[in-house]
This record gives structure tokens, C-alpha cells and sequence, in this order.
């Protein structure tokens, strides 16, 4: 049992059977006759909540919030559970529900308790509790601790009103408060809509916060607010209080945004004699500006960053880095890693910024982890399914790989870097600034000699042969050049691929030589073949392409 102390209505605290064990005392301070101590169970049984609303995607925000809530019970033994907080009925939607809940699971983050897998505390959906929310509402006003308002709306605005003019906080003036017995039963009988209000005390409250450390209110600034509304649904801060209690909720981790909740929660769970669990409020995550990320900053929601695609690893290593570290220089870890090193007292109070570069950057990191097997089957498909290759699996899908992928961050990346490699914009080159050089470089002359090792055949069965044949075939063609170094293969990059940048050349050529010959190549991609790119050399007019002085373009990157 739990008692708190002072001459107040709110004298004794009886804890629910599932904690009367041994305790901790935490005290929270009014001034005044209020000295308010509330006791935690000490080994606390951790049983955590992740209560989104079902109002649109699941916000990075947010999935960091459950995140942190998943890995401190994980690493406690404890419970992670689900809870829905849908009581902004025009707004919830079961699409919006479905679509979290898809997006938690994608992340990796299973809940033990709620949606679809029940458990000893629900219903999981606040819409499906209404009942008790009623019943604790009923009880508070029998207590004393909530009062029937009448007040219209328009003499509550006025009320704000004349708050306004004076310079004082826009509180409720407490009309209602000490009603009479027959005020309030003529109000009754006369059908006046009323809503709860909690009678608030005089003084100040203290908690001390996990992460934030302690934090006061001072209850003059607050006023009795509503915990019902006049249709009969109940208010946020109520709900969350009953729901947290009733749930046996221990530790309430949760963005620093719902801190000023946190004071009015407080009074509710006093009232109805509930333990308090403890509290810890992580920071926001902020944009590269330093203000609240939000749609205007990019993409905000796990589902986008899903269908862009990045990697859930790669989404839970970097939340899990947004104001957290285990104090070492490591930046990479699985989700088993993160419950081993997680702990709540190193997550920082400061806001985190959301740097998409950084996380752009992890996921090829992660992606690039992945057993070979794997990562060459993931990113087969995606080339087969975007429509560039006819095939899936074979040699020149993992030889691809092997020279694309340091390139390839997301797997969406893969398709952009394929496209690029079997492309041949040898005009727009030629064209260029940068070619310029290269061009007054006896251009011409390099290309026919080119023209002439492939007439030969030489260079063909060069190609032929793979790598090694490409090697050997060089340094011939070098020699017989007296070219080495930027001077050979500035010219033969520009002329074979079309471009002036790029992966290794020797892997690149010898991938163009096997896509002509293979078939692999989807017809609708206009892939130009070794042969075809002689085809195009031998057309080109060099001695007009000197003298153009035509506005150049730059040219194509890789």
C-alpha cells in the first residue's frame, strides 16, 4: 500500500493487487497543505505503451517514440504495448490504423499486448473503452473532484476575453465550482449540456523526469479544465491518465511535447488514487533549420521512406541514433544489438536533427551488409520488375553488382546506376566543355586506331576472353599508341561508353560487349551495343567537329 500525505480528500493510495509489492517513493510537492508522494514499485515489473493516433502515417517522430519504447522493454523483460487513441472520431480512420500498425511491423517492432493479439488489459482502442472513461468519470465526481459546468460557449470566450484584457493566463474562472445542490439540479432539469470539470488545488506540482530531470508546474496558471465533454466523450488527458493506470503501465516514454500534459495527468491519477508511473519525455526531432521536421521539410512518414526504399534496419539503426548512443564511436547496429545496449538514461534531452543525407548514407551501408546472395536476388528482381533487363538471376546480373553496387544506396538507386552503365550519350559528350580536352587531344586519330583494333577482330576476342583478355588487349593497344595513363583512357572511356566518368572501365566494357550478346537487355530500353557504338564512331565528322562552337553542355555524370 502507498500512502501520501496531507489534510486533503486524497489521503490514501491503494495500488492494484499486480503492485503491491515492495516500493520506491517518489515525491511530488504543493505548496501550501499539498505534499503529494507517489510510490513505484521496486522491481518494477516494465510494462510500456506506444499509443499513436489513427489520424495519417506514422511520422519518424513517432516511430522513434515506439522504437525507444520496444527496446527499453526488451531490454527490461518487460511488456510492449499497443494502443490505439482514436477518440478524435472525424479524424480516425481504420486505414490510418492499418497502416501504422504495417509500418511498426515492417520496422521490425512487434507489441505483445493490442491490436490483433489482444491481451489481459483491453480493449486496445480507446473508442472501445468508453464505458470506463464514464466509470472513473462518475467516480471523480462523487469524490468531489469534478464538478458539472454549465458554462455556454460563449461565456467561457468571454471569460478569455476579459482574461485577455487584464493580462492574466485564459483560465477558467471557476463559476461552477461551488455551485449549490439545487443550482446544479435546476440546470439538470432544464436539459443545460454540461461538461467534467477537475477541481484543480492550489500550489505546485514536481516531477522528476527520467530524461529531462525535475520539472514544476505552478497549478495557479491552470484552472479547472474539462475531462468530458458536454456529448459525453471524454478528454485526452483524461483517457490517457485511465488508460495508463488500468493498463498497469509503468514507465511513460513519450515526445517532449506531451510534457505539459503530463501536469494534469498527474492530478487525474492523484484523484482517482493510481500509482504513478514513471515519466520520460524524449526531445523532438528537428529539421537541418533546427524547427519541428514536419511535410514541408521532405518526406516525413516511415511509408514514405518505405516505398522510397530504405532498408527497416537502416530506419531503426538511425531513429535509434536520434538522441541516443552507447557511448562508444559505433553507429551501426541490429535491433538485437540495440535492445543489448539500450539504455533510457542515455537518451539526451536536446532535439535531434533528421539528417536525410545520414540515413541515405546508412542504408547503403546496411544494404551493402546484406549476405551476397541475398542482396544480388534483391537487386535482380528490382532491374527484372523496373523493366531493364529480362532475366533475374545469371552472371551478368552479379557482375553488375560487384561494379555497381558502391554506388547503390537504396535499392531504388540500382535501376538509375544500371540505366546509366548501358547508356551511350556520345554526342551530348562530345559536345561538352569537359570533352574539349579530350577532343584536341587527337581525338580523330585515337579513334581510328580504335575503329582499326575492332575491324581487326583483335578487340573482340578480347572481350571475348572477359577481363584478363581486356588487360592484355590494353597494354598492346597502348604500346602501340605511346599512350598510357588519363592519355589512353580519357579517349577510350569517352568513346566506348559515351561518357567521360564512371565505374572501373575494363568491368564496364567487357558488361556493354556480354549485354549485346546475351539478350538480357530488355528491348524497350534502347540499349546500344558494341557494335552499334563502332557503327556511330565511323559517322562521326571530326574535322566539324573541331570547329563547332556551338554553346556546350556539361557532361552526363554517372
Amino acid at each position: 500500500m502507498a500512502m501520501l500525505g496531507g489534510a486533503t480528500p486524497w489521503a490514501k493510495v491503494v495500488a492494484p493487487p499486480l503492485l503491491q509489492q515492495s516500493y520506491t517513493a517518489r515525491t511530488f510537492f504543493f505548496r501550501r497543505k499539498f505534499s503529494v508522494t507517489a510510490y513505484s514499485q521496486s522491481p518494477l515489473p516494465v510494462r510500456v505503451r506506444f499509443a499513436p493516433s489513427p489520424t495519417g502515417n506514422l511520422h519518424v517522430g513517432g516511430a522513434r517514440t515506439a522504437l525507444f519504447n520496444y527496446l527499453f522493454a526488451r531490454s527490461k523483460g518487460g511488456k510492449f504495448v499497443l494502443r490505439i487513441e482514436d477518440t478524435d472520431l472525424e479524424r480516425s480512420t481504420r486505414e490510418s490504423e492499418d497502416a501504422v500498425l504495417r509500418d511498426l511491423s515492417w520496422l521490425g517492432l512487434d507489441w505483445d499486448e493490442g491490436p490483433g493479439i489482444g491481451g489481459d488489459y483491453g480493449p486496445y482502442r480507446q473508442s472501445e473503452r468508453n464505458a470506463l472513461y464514464k466509470q472513473y468519470a462518475e467516480k471523480l465526481l462523487q469524490s468531489g473532484h469534478v464538478y458539472r459546468c454549465f458554462c455556454s460557449n460563449e461565456e467561457l470566450e468571454q471569460m478569455k476575453e476579459i482574461a485577455k484584457l487584464k493580462q492574466l493566463p485564459p483560465v477558467y474562472t471557476g463559476k461552477w465550482a461551488s455551485a449549490t445542490s439545487e443550482e446544479v439540479e435546476e440546470e439538470l432539469a432544464k436539459g443545460t449540456p454540461y461538461t467534467f470539470r477537475f477541481r484543480v488545488p492550489k500550489g505546485s506540482l514536481k516531477i522528476n523526469d527520467i530524461i529531462r530531470g525535475e520539472v514544476s508546474w505552478n497549478l495557479d496558471t491552470l484552472g479547472d479544465f474539462v475531462i468530458m465533454r458536454s456529448n459525453g466523450q471524454p478528454v485526452y488527458n483524461f483517457c490517457v491518465t485511465v488508460d495508463d493506470a488500468t493498463m498497469a503501465i509503468s514507465h511513460v516514454i513519450r515526445a517532449e511535447e506531451h510534457l505539459p500534459n503530463t501536469l494534469r495527468q498527474a492530478l487525474i491519477y492523484k484523484a482517482l488514487e493510481f500509482p504513478m508511473p514513471y515519466f520520460a519525455h524524449v526531445s523532438l526531432i528537428l529539421a537541418p533549420d533546427r524547427s519541428k521536421l514536419s511535410k514541408r521539410h521532405g518526406a516525413t512518414s516511415v511509408g514514405q521512406f518505405r516505398e522510397m526504399g530504405y532498408l527497416p534496419e537502416a530506419m531503426v539503426n538511425y531513429l535509434a541514433l536520434l538522441g541516443w548512443g552507447d557511448g562508444t564511436e559505433n553507429e551501426f547496429f541490429t535491433l538485437d544489438q540495440l535492445v543489448e545496449k539500450f539504455t533510457i538514461e542515455r537518451v539526451n534531452k536536446s532535439g535531434a536533427v533528421f539528417d536525410s543525407a545520414k540515413l541515405r548514407w546508412m542504408n547503403g551501408q546496411h544494404l551493402r551488409a546484406r549476405p551476397s546472395e541475398e542482396l544480388t536476388n534483391l537487386i535482380g528482381e528490382h532491374w527484372k520488375t523496373s523493366g531493364l533487363l529480362t532475366e533475374s538471376d545469371g552472371p551478368f546480373i552479379d557482375e553488375s553488382l560487384q561494379l555497381l553496387k558502391d554506388g547503390i544506396d537504396l535499392i531504388t538507386d540500382a535501376e538509375k546506376a544500371l540505366a546509366n552503365l548501358l547508356s551511350y550519350p556520345l554526342h551530348s559528350t562530345l559536345q561538352s566543355h569537359e570533352a574539349e580536352s579530350v577532343i584536341q587531344d587527337n581525338l580523330s586519330e585515337f579513334s581510328a586506331s580504335l575503329l582499326a583494333a575492332y575491324d581487326s577482330g583483335d578487340l573482340v576476342a578480347a572481350l571475348e576472353e572477359g577481363q584478363a583478355g581486356w588487360q592484355k588487349w590494353v597494354k598492346g593497344f597502348s604500346k602501340s599508341l605511346k599512350r598510357k595513363g588519363k592519355s589512353l583512357f580519357m579517349p577510350l572511356r569517352l568513346l566506348l561508353t559515351g561518357k567521360l566518368h564512371g565505374p572501373d572501365m575494363g568491368a564496364s566494357v567487357v558488361l556493354l560487349y556480354k549485354a549485346g550478346t546475351t539478350g538480357i537487355i530488355a528491348p524497350e530500353v534502347g540499349f546500344v551495343t558494341v557494335d552499334e557504338r563502332f557503327k556511330m564512331l565511323r559517322q562521326i565528322n571530326w574535322e566539324t567537329l573541331s570547329k563547332d562552337q556551338s554553346v556546350k553542355e556539361t557532361a552526363t555524370p554517372v
